[in-house]
């Protein structure tokens, strides 16, 4: 019979492609993990990798094997959570991914309140891009993730529980007029700097301002306060979402926000998960408490 401790061993080394690093990644030895690999192949009577003395290579049969053990170990471990639970033992720490444009911003409106409110819930926190963070949660690494929508989720679900709009942000000295608002067709002409590739605010934002994605821009950064400092040194402008507004330039007298004056919400913020999640009322909760403290803190 296959343990669950082999599918672990064989999906660690399908994601590492390497039996070191896969082995200390599940706290064994290299030795442990190949022969745990070996005898779940023998008793499949499959061959799931390659191996040489470089690489890992998966098989066309053992891509068709990963796929069944990825979802066989979901179900295990939600199994395993539920049965916790209902015994009580289950523990209220939640693993989270988040990615760093909205990160910064809302965890430190959102914290304070939920540790109040919530002193059992414990938040693990990881930061990543989109894609990264979603495979974690398809993969059971992580128990859920906020993103910013529209995103494709394929085979996850999600809860809303913000919508924002884009404000231009550039030097005042770069300002003629200030009518309080600004037009897709305005940016257009304006030195726009952007995130670099993988961010999904930089298509939000093109998409917000009806802008072509393979529009080249000079100036790439990877994270909104890199962008608002080369605005603030008279570089060009960006786009910044409502939740980041006041933290990256109330501080900075000389830079003025404009609202996009285009059809919003802009992006929208929603946590996702697994369908089999089992601690659905841990989603319930974070997502009324995000809603509320973010509504209280910040001016719509």
């Amino acid at each position: 019979m296959i343990s669950h401790q082999q599918i672990k061993y064989v999906l660690s080394a399908a994601k590492y492609r390497n039996f070191k690093k896969a082995a200390d990644a599940c706290y064994v030895s290299p030795s442990t993990l190949s022969n745990g690999i070996v005898q779940l192949e023998k008793i499949l009577n499959i061959q799931v990798f390659e191996r040489d003395n470089k690489k890992v290579l998966i098989t066309k049969k053992g891509e068709q094997i990963l796929e069944k053990l990825r979802a066989i170990k979901l179900q295990y471990d939600d199994l395993e959570k539920i049965s916790n639970t209902l015994n009580g033992q289950g523990t209220n720490e939640i693993s989270v991914g988040i990615i760093p444009t909205i990160g910064p911003y809302l965890l430190p409106i959102v914290l304070p309140q939920l540790s109040k409110n919530y002193p059992d819930i414990s938040l693990n926190i990881i930061e990543g891009k989109s894609d990264e963070i979603i495979d974690k949660v398809r993969e059971g690494e992580i128990d859920m993730a906020i993103i910013a929508l529209p995103y494709d989720i394929k085979g996850l679900l999600s809860f809303k529980f913000w919508s924002e709009n884009f404000f231009w942000v550039t030097h005042k000295e770069n300002l003629n007029e200030n009518s309080g608002k600004i037009t897709q067709n305005e940016i257009k002409k304006a030195n726009l700097m952007l995130l670099e590739e993988g961010h999904c605010l930089k298509e939000h934002a093109l998409a917000a301002c009806n802008i072509k994605q393979e529009t080249k821009y000079e100036v790439k950064a990877s994270n909104l306060s890199t962008l608002v400092e080369l605005v603030a040194g008279k570089m060009g402008s960006t786009l910044v979402p409502h939740i980041a507004l006041n933290p990256l330039i109330k501080s900075r007298k000389k830079l003025i926000a404009l609202a996009l004056d285009e059809p919003g919400p802009h992006r929208e913020i929603a946590i996702i998960m697994r369908p089999a999640y089992p601690n659905i009322k841990n989603v319930e909760i974070l997502k009324e408490e995000f809603a509320k403290s973010l509504t209280k803190s910040i001016n719509i």
